[in-house]
Order: C-alpha cells, then sequence, then structure tokens
C-alpha cells in the first residue's frame, strides 16, 4: 500500500496560533514596528501555543514568532531607508529576510508535523472505531438506569443503531429484568464492581446471554453483550456427558460389590470343603489328591483375597465405605499381620521381621483397614522380593502421627511407573510381576490412608527395593515409641 501524500491542515489551535500572530504584527506595525512600544506582540504566537498547553503547537508558535519578527524587521528597515546609511541598508534588508524565511521555515514544517500527527491520530481512531464496529461483541454505553446512549459491535436484536434510547432491559427475558436491576445497581456503586450474569434472551426462546457491567470514569456504564447460546449448549452437553459418567461408573461399582457378594458364597465353600480334605478330617487321602486339595485352597484364598480388594475399592468409590473407629493398641494388628504372613514369607525364602515400640501404641483408628494396609504392603513386598531377601515392617510414632513402613530389597520400581501406582488396577514391573496381583493393592492403601485422613509415599530405586511409608493422623498419645525387633 503506498503511503498517500500528506495534505496541510490546521488544527483549530494551529489556526488560534495564525491569528494570534497576525493580530501581533497588525498592532506591532501599527504601533512602529520594532522600534515601537508594541515590539513584543511579535511574539503573540509563541505566547498562544503556551497557553493552549499543546506540545504539539510549541515549534509551530516558535516559527511563527521568528517569521513575525522577521516581518516587522523587515517593514522597520524599509520604513526607515533615508535615516539608515547606504552601506548599511543591505545587510539589515538581508538579515530581515532571512528572519523571515527561518521563521516561514520553521512554521511550515511544525505545521506539516502537526499535520502528520492529526492524520496519525485520525488512522488510529478510525481503525479504532472499525474494530468496535466488527468486534464480536456488543458494546454498550449506558447511563446509571441502564439506558442505553450510544451502541457499537455486533448485532443481537437489531442493528446497533437502533438500540440507542431504550433500555437494556430490551435484551432480556421478562423474568431476568429483577436480575438485571440488581447488577445495575452494583455496578453503579463507587467501588465499581465488575459484575457478569447470564441471562435469557427476550428475542431468541430458549436463548441465552451473557452481560458484563462496569462503570466508567463519567459516572456512566459500559456494558458488553454476547450471544451465549453456543456456550451455554456446550455446557449442558459436557454437564449431561458428566452425568452419564458418573452414572456408569456408580453403576460399575454396584455390579463388582454385587458380584464380589455373589462370588464371596461359593468359594467359601470351595475353601472350606479343600481345607477339609487337606485335613484329612474324613480319613486318609492319596498324596496327590492332597496335594490337589492344597492347591485349591492357596487358589481359593488367593481368589478371595482379590474379591476382597475388588469389594472395598468399589465401596470406597462408591464412597459407601464406612470407618469404623476404635481405640486400639497399633502392636497388635501389625502383630496379627506378621503372623498371618510369616507361612508366606518362609515359602518365598524372604526373611519378614518386624520393628515395633516397646510399650503400647494406642490408636484411634479402623482396626480392619490397619490391618489391610499392612497385609497390602507386606503381600506386595513379599510378591517382588527375590529368595535370600528381606521386608521389614516398621511401626512407629513421629511428629505427631502414626507412621507405619515397609522395606524390601526387592526389585525396585522404576520412576516412570512410580508416578502411576496407587491408581486402580495400575501395576508396575514386567508381565510376570503384573500376573502375581490386581493392581489394587496399593490403590486401597492409598485410599485407607486417606480415609483416616492420611497419606501414603512411596520411593523406590530400581535393584535396590522399595519403601513405602504411611502416615496416620490417628494417636491417641503422641509418645515417640522405642522400637524393638519382633
Amino acid at each position: 500500500m503506498s503511503a498517500r501524500p500528506a495534505k496541510l491542515a490546521v488544527s483549530p489551535g494551529g489556526v488560534a496560533v495564525a491569528v494570534a500572530g497576525l493580530a501581533g504584527l497588525a498592532l506591532c506595525l501599527a504601533g512602529g514596528g520594532l522600534e515601537g512600544p508594541l515590539a513584543t506582540l511579535c511574539l503573540a504566537p509563541a505566547v498562544a501555543a503556551c497557553l493552549l498547553r499543546r506540545r504539539d503547537l510549541l515549534a509551530f508558535g516558535g516559527g511563527a514568532s521568528v517569521a513575525t519578527t522577521g516581518v516587522a524587521a523587515l517593514a522597520t528597515v524599509l520604513t526607515r531607508l533615508p535615516k539608515v546609511p547606504q552601506d548599511a541598508a543591505p545587510w539589515l534588508a538581508a538579515a530581515a529576510m532571512l528572519l523571515v524565511a527561518l521563521g516561514l521555515a520553521a512554521g511550515l514544517a511544525a505545521l506539516r508535523a502537526e499535520t502528520l500527527r492529526t492524520r496519525r491520530a485520525g488512522d488510529q481512531a478510525d481503525l479504532a472505531l472499525r474494530l468496535l464496529e466488527f468486534q464480536p461483541n456488543l458494546l454498550l454505553h449506558l447511563d446509571r438506569s441502564g439506558s442505553i446512549l450510544a451502541a457499537l459491535g455486533a448485532p443481537l436484536a437489531g442493528p446497533p443503531a437502533a438500540l440507542t434510547g431504550r433500555h437494556l432491559g430490551h435484551l432480556v427475558a421478562d423474568a431476568e429484568l429483577p436480575t438485571l436491576a440488581g447488577a445495575l445497581h452494583m455496578a453503579g456503586q463507587p467501588a465499581g464492581l465488575q459484575i457478569e450474569l447470564v441471562v435469557g434472551a427476550r428475542d431468541q426462546p430458549g436463548g441465552w446471554r451473557e452481560i458484563t457491567l462496569r462503570r466508567s470514569g463519567d459516572s456512566h456504564l459500559v456494558a458488553t453483550v454476547r450471544d451465549a447460546g453456543a456456550q451455554q449448549a456446550r455446557e449442558q452437553t459436557l454437564e449431561a456427558a458428566r452425568a452419564a459418567a458418573e452414572q456408569r461408573d456408580a453403576g460399575k461399582s454396584r455390579f463388582l460389590a454385587n458380584m464380589s457378594h455373589e462370588l464371596r458364597t461359593p468359594l467359601n465353600a470351595i475353601m472350606g470343603f479343600s481345607d477339609i480334605m487337606r485335613q484329612r478330617l474324613f480319613g486318609p487321602m492319596a498324596d496327590r489328591y492332597a496335594e490337589y486339595a492344597e492347591l485349591i485352597h492357596e487358589s481359593g484364598s488367593h481368589l478371595l483375597e482379590l474379591i476382597n480388594d475388588v469389594l472395598d475399592m468399589s465401596k470406597i468409590e462408591a464412597e459407601r465405605f464406612e470407618l469404623s473407629l476404635e481405640r486400639l493398641d497399633a502392636r497388635e494388628a501389625m502383630n496379627a499381620v506378621l503372623r498371618l504372613m510369616r507361612g508366606q514369607a518362609d515359602r518365598a525364602g524372604v526373611n519378614l521381621r518386624g520393628l515395633l515400640p516397646s510399650q503400647t501404641l494406642e490408636v484411634d483408628a479402623d482396626r480392619r483397614a490397619l490391618k489391610q494396609i499392612a497385609l497390602n504392603l507386606v503381600s506386595n513386598a513379599l510378591k517382588f522380593t527375590p529368595k535370600g531377601g528381606g521386608v521389614t515392617l516398621t511401626l512407629q510414632a513421629a511428629a505427631g502421627a502414626l507412621e507405619l513402613s515397609v522395606a524390601d530389597t526387592g526389585v525396585g520400581i522404576a520412576p516412570e511407573d512410580l508416578q502411576r501406582l496407587g491408581r486402580p488396577f495400575e501395576q508396575a514391573g514386567d508381565a510376570g510381576q503384573r500376573a502375581a496381583g490386581s493392581g489394587l493393592g496399593l490403590s486401597l492403601v492409598r485410599a485407607f490412608a486417606e480415609l483416616h485422613g492420611g497419606d501414603m509415599v512411596v520411593e523406590s530405586v530400581v535393584g535396590s527395593g522399595t519403601t513405602v511409608t504411611v502416615r496416620l493422623p490417628v494417636l491417641a498419645a503422641a509418645d515417640d515409641a522405642v522400637l524393638k525387633q519382633a
């Protein structure tokens, strides 16, 4: 785009400065020129520019003052030629004409600069006006009562110009008028709050409009209005999708809970009869059949453990799991876990030990949940610790909380897997290691800890083992306990 040549144009301020210069020159000449008492009036353009407090006019006023002084000097020289020495007259006339030329050049340069500034300002104003007219919202200038003084932007209920003189309530449904009145009152307060509201549209049944109100500097109000129908439709769609997802998730939890209950009954029968067979309560039995009964019982125990985990997790996700808090000695729960897991540790060839306080450690907690936390942590540690390794369960009171940690010398967990652990059905390790569990153990530990108001932290180094620490604010007495090996 080629630049347009700037045509000289003088603003009202520039006209005032020019008129002051002509008037000052006329009075100066009438009073005898530079030798008269009114000679200082040649500075009238500069004085006028100063009085207007316009920096852009100072250069124009100064140049006009120089030009006025030069004209006055030239006139004085011409009128006094008979009295001026002949050898000095040409020099005086040349000096006066030089002053005129310099003044005119400075004035024209200043006038051109002002013209360019005025044009730029006009172009910027035109651009701003075009942007305001074509931006996607409707901009309104309102009085304190909500009457529309001016409108620009996207049309909603007819062209913006047609809204001038109407009330803002013309854009909203009748049922929303009290809400709008309250918003106008709040926006008009001296605090200058920004009020945002979404209201129904008068001319669009089922449509919505978002209105933002704010007080302007002249005690009027500025409002932006946009069509919020599409946004409301998206939000309603998202809300419906969220509700449907929650309903499906709740249905899944109910299904898992029901199925777990249904599976427990035949499974208990299988375990009971297999236990009778492996103990040979009704007489001798071939060794191979006894071995089969042992395998059936072990498989049933494993399956029952998985079912219990699924049932507990489904209750927790459905927010139906309730803690049964009681005052108990945490050492007793840990001793029970160690006794229960000792056989599994011996079969795996792993050294299982416990470090428990020497004195009573009373807590207010759910006994079953506390045992389940320890059972899941020890069971996980035994599964992933090779033969000859060790698993240590430590219980202590530290910093006003019950701290339970299980450390092993197993294979460890990769950093990328650590971020996933603790979520339901997430597992780490290779395919063989994942087949050893359901992925619910650590998620149940975290859930039980959070139900008690605590948390779980997992630390691990690949090849060096893993330590899982659970902190529960359940101490009945916050005395630090002395550890002993159990």
